[in-house]
C-alpha cells in the first residue's frame, strides 16, 4: 500500500511537470535540449501509466481468483454437507439468536457471545415462532426449552436451510476479510495460497454452513493479529481502527478470543517499546497509548453487540440466567480465575451475560470437563496429553497440506523469506502458543474445532512454500508443490460428510473413530440419516430399536423415531430383562474404549450396516451394558427441569451406579438426591461410592470428603448439594 501511494504521488508530480513543460513548449521557441527533456518526461509518463495499468490488472486478477476460490469453497461445502443434520449445538444457538433479535433479551445460551447468533437470528427471525420465556433449571433444561421451539414449534428443515445460507454468507465474508488482511501484510500470492489451503481443508468445509463459533473466531482472530501487526508498524489511525474492529468482532464471536486480545496486547507492547530504535520515552508512551486504544476500541465493539447494556434483559436488571452468575463463578476451581471473574462482574467491565459465558468457558474449556478421553488410541481422564493440539492436526489435515506446511516452516526457520513477513508470523505463533497453553489442559473434548484458530497460521506457513515456488526457478520445488496440492485435493475434496474426515495416518475417515472419541469425530450430523434408515428398514417390521447417538433426542422424536426407553412404561419389561435381542443403533463414540460405561461387546462385534460413524448391530446383547449411560442422562433430564421427578431419578441413578460405579459423578448426583429428600444413610452411601471412584487427579475427592463429614454430623437441611461436575 505504501508503494502504491508513493507511485500515485510521483505520477501527480510528473503530470504537473508535464503541464508546465507543455506551456513552456508552446509559449517559447523550442531548443534541442528542451525537446529532449520533454521527450524524456513523455516517456516517463507513459511508463508510469503502464505501471498503473499493470497494477489495476493485478487487482482485478486477485479479486477474480479470490472470488473463484470462495465460490468453490461454498459450492464444495454445500455438496459435501448437504445430508448433514444440525450439530448437537446448532438448534440451541439458532433459537437463542432468534430470541435476541426478536426481544433484545440475551438470557438464553449466554455461554457464547452474540455475533453468530445475532447474524443467524436475523436470517431466521421472519419465520421463527418464539415461545414465552419460562424459568429454567440449569443449562440442560434451557437447551431443552430452546430445542422444543426449534423442532416442535417451527419447521426445522426450513430453519436449517435459512441458517445454512446465513453461515455460508458469514463465513464466506470472513474468509474474504482474512484474504484481504493477508494480502495487506504478505501480498497477493500468499493471500490466495492461504485461502486455497482453507478451501481444500475438510474441517473448514464442514464448518462453513454450521451455526457454531469455532470457524468465525479462528478467521477473525487471525485477521485481528495481522491487522494489529500492520497497525503497530504504521501507527496510522486508519490501521489502528481496523485492528480494533477486527479484534472486537473476534471477542463478539467466542470467549476464547480473549486469548487473541492478550496476544494483540503483547505484540503491541513489544512493537511499541522494543522495536523502535532511538525512540524517545514520550514516543514509546504515546504508542503504548495507541495499543491501549485498540484494546479499548475492541471492547466497545463487543459492548455494541449487547446493545451497550449490562443486564441481559431489557425489562429488568435482575439476573435471568439458568444459573446465577455468582454460582457460575463459584464453579470455577482456580482462585486466580475466580478473582478475575469477580473483578469483571463487580467492575461491570463487560456485559453480565459475557462474564457468565466466560465463567462457563473457563470451567469447561480451560479447567476441563469430567470426561473419558480417547486420544491417539489411548485413554485419559479429563484431558488429553499436552501434545494433543499439535497432534490433532497431524491426523485431521490432508497429508499434502501438512507437507506444504512443513516446507513453509522450513523456509521460515532458515530465514529464506522476506524480512517483513517475520513479524506477523511471529505474532500468529504467539497466538497459537497462547491457545495451546490455555486449552491444552481441558478442551480436548471439542477435538479440532477447538483448535481451529491455529489452522489459518498453518495455511499461511504452507503459502510460504507456494510463494517460494513462484519466486524460485527450481522445477523440483515447483513440482513438489503441485504434487502436494493435487494429493491434498484428491484426499479431501471428494469426501462427503467432511466432519468425519481423518487422513491416512490413522487409516482414513473409516478408522479415525478407533483412535479418537472427541467432537471432531461426530456431533450428531447423521440424525436425519438415522431416522431415514429406521423408517425404511425397521418401522415396517414393527420392531423398536435401541438407539444411542450423540444427537438431539428432541429432533429424533420430532422426525418420528421410536426407540426403546422413549416410553418407559411401555418398554419396562424389555429394559429390565438381562438381554436385549434386536436392532441396536450406535454412534461411534458410544462403543469406543472408555473409563466407564464401556460397551466392549460392540467393539468385538461386526456391525450389520454402517453409515460413516453410525453403526447398526443386530443380535442379543446385555441390557446393562447398553442402558447404563442412558439411565444416568435420563435421570439428569428429570432432575434439572421445571417439574422434577425425584423418585424416578433416584431409581435410575441407583441402577446406573449399581451397573458401573466407576462413573463417580452418577453416585455424587445420587447422594444429592437422597440429601434433598432427607435420607442421611443413603446419601452417605452414595457419596462414599463416589469418593472411592474419583480419579486421583480430580479435586472432587476432597470436596466429597468434606461433604461426607457434614452429612455425618450436621442437620441435613443446612447442607447444600454438591455441584455435579458431570453435567458441565
Amino acid at each position: 500500500m505504501l508503494r502504491v501511494k508513493a507511485f500515485q504521488l510521483r505520477l501527480s508530480e510528473v503530470e504537473q511537470t508535464l503541464s508546465i513543460s507543455r506551456n513552456d513548449w508552446y509559449s517559447r521557441e523550442t531548443t534541442p535540449d528542451k525537446g529532449t527533456n520533454f521527450m524524456k518526461i513523455e516517456n516517463e509518463i507513459e511508463t508510469e501509466k503502464a505501471a498503473k495499468f499493470s497494477l489495476s490488472k493485478r487487482h482485478l486478477i486477485f479479486f477474480l481468483v479470490l472470488s473463484a476460490l470462495l465460490g468453490c469453497a461454498i459450492l464444495r461445502s454445500s455438496i459435501a454437507t448437504r445430508l448433514d443434520s444440525f450439530t448437537f449445538d446448532e438448534a440451541y444457538h439458532i433459537g437463542a439468536g432468534a430470541a435476541y433479535v426478536q426481544t433484545g433479551d440475551f438470557r438464553l445460551n449466554p455461554e457464547h457471545p452474540p455475533l453468530v447468533k445475532l447474524w443467524t437470528g436475523a436470517f431466521v427471525s421472519g419465520v421463527y415462532e418464539l415461545s414465552p420465556y419460562r424459568a429454567v433449571q440449569d443449562k440442560g433444561d434451557e437447551r431443552k426449552f430452546v430445542e422444543e421451539d426449534v423442532y416442535n414449534r417451527n419447521d426445522p428443515d426450513l430453519i436449517q436451510s435459512r441458517s445454512r445460507a446465513a453461515m455460508f454468507a458469514l463465513n464466506g465474508l470472513l474468509l474474504f476479510l482474512f484474504a484481504l488482511a493477508a494480502r495487506r501484510v504478505f501480498g497477493d500470492v500468499i493471500a490466495l495460497a492461504a485461502t486455497a489451503f482453507l478451501v481444500i481443508d475438510p474441517t473448514v468445509a464442514a464448518h462453513l454452513p454450521v451455526v457454531m463459533t469455532d470457524l468465525p473466531v479462528a478467521l477473525l482472530s487471525t485477521t485481528a493479529v495481522l491487522l494489529a501487526v500492520q497497525a503497530f508498524r504504521s501507527w496510522r489511525a486508519v490501521d489502528l481502527v481496523l485492528a480494533a474492529i477486527a479484534l472486537g468482532l473476534a471477542l463478539s464471536a467466542k470467549h476464547s478470543a480473549v486469548i487473541t486480545m492478550i496476544a494483540v496486547a503483547l505484540i503491541g507492547i513489544v512493537m511499541a517499546i522494543f522495536l523502535v530504535k532511538d525512540a524517545k520515552i514520550l514516543l514509546r508512551l504515546k504508542r503504548l497509548g495507541m495499543v491501549a486504544a485498540v484494546l479499548i476500541g475492541a471492547v466497545i465493539v463487543l459492548w455494541s453487540f449487547y446493545l451497550f447494556r449490562f443486564s441481559e434483559s431489557p425489562n429488568t436488571s435482575d439476573e435471568q440466567f439458568n444459573r446465577t452468575l455468582a454460582e457460575k463463578i463459584s464453579d470455577v476451581k482456580s482462585p486466580i480465575y475466580r478473582a478475575g471473574l469477580n473483578v469483571m462482574a463487580n467492575g461491570r467491565l463487560f456485559p453480565r451475560a459475557y462474564t457468565w459465558g466466560m465463567a462457563d468457558t473457563i470451567r469447561a474449556g480451560a479447567e476441563g470437563r469430567v470426561a473419558s478421553v480417547l486420544a491417539f488410541g489411548n485413554l485419559y481422564y479429563g484431558k488429553a496429553p499436552f501434545y494433543y493440539f499439535p497432534g490433532i492436526f497431524a491426523v485431521k489435515l490432508p497429508l499434502g497440506l501438512l507437507f506444504l506446511t512443513a516446507i513453509g516452516a522450513g523456509f521460515l526457520i532458515m530465514r529464506r523469506i522476506p524480512r517483513e513477513f517475520v513479524a506477523p508470523l511471529i505474532g500468529l505463533f504467539v497466538l497459537s502458543l497462547l491457545f495451546w497453553i490455555f486449552f491444552a489442559k481441558g478442551s480436548s473434548y471439542g477435538g479440532i474445532r477447538h483448535a481451529l484458530s491455529v489452522v489459518p497460521l498453518l495455511a499461511l506457513l504452507a503459502s510460504l512454500a507456494v510463494y517460494k515456488a513462484v519466486e524460485s526457478k527450481s522445477y523440483l520445488l515447483r513440482g513438489a508443490i503441485v504434487v502436494a496440492l493435487i494429493a491434498a485435493s484428491i484426499s479431501a475434496i471428494p469426501v462427503v460428510r467432511p466432519w468425519e474426515y481423518f487422513n491416512e495416518t490413522v487409516g482414513g475417515t473409516a478408522n479415525g473413530y478407533r483412535y479418537f472419541n472427541d467432537e471432531g469425530v461426530d456431533l450428531g450430523l447423521r440424525s436425519k440419516e438415522l431416522v431415514e434408515y429406521y423408517n425404511q428398514n425397521i418401522k415396517p417390521t414393527g420392531e423398536i430399536p435401541y438407539v444411542a447417538y450423540f444427537g438431539s433426542y428432541t429432533e429424533l422424536k420430532k422426525r418420528g423415531l421410536d426407540y426403546l426407553a422413549k416410553d418407559i412404561e411401555r418398554d419396562r419389561e424389555k429394559l429390565n430383562s438381562e438381554f436385549i435381542t434386536g436392532t441396536i443403533i450406535l454412534g461411534a463414540g458410544e462403543f469406543t474404549p472408555k473409563l466407564w460405561w464401556d460397551k466392549k461387546t460392540f467393539r468385538e462385534t461386526t456391525p450389520t450396516e454402517r453409515f460413516g460413524n453410525l453403526f447398526v448391530f443386530r443380535g442379543t446383547f446385555k441390557t446393562s451394558e447398553l442402558r447404563v449411560s442412558g439411565l444416568y442422562w435420563g435421570a439428569i433430564s428429570r432432575i434439572y427441569t421445571d417439574k422434577p421427578e425425584t423418585d424416578l431419578a433416584i431409581r435410575m441413578l441407583s441402577k446406573s451406579v449399581e451397573i458401573d460405579p466407576r462413573a463417580f459423578f452418577a453416585a455424587l448426583e445420587l447422594g444429592n438426591q437422597y440429601l434433598k429428600i432427607g435420607n442421611r444413610e443413603e446419601a452417605l452411601r452414595a457419596y462414599r461410592i463416589a469418593k472411592e471412584n474419583v480419579p486421583p487427579s480430580d479435586e472432587t475427592s476432597e470436596m466429597l470428603a468434606r461433604q461426607i463429614e457434614r452429612v455425618e454430623t450436621e442437620p441435613l437441611e443446612q447442607i447444600q448439594s454438591l455441584r455435579n461436575p458431570g453435567i458441565e
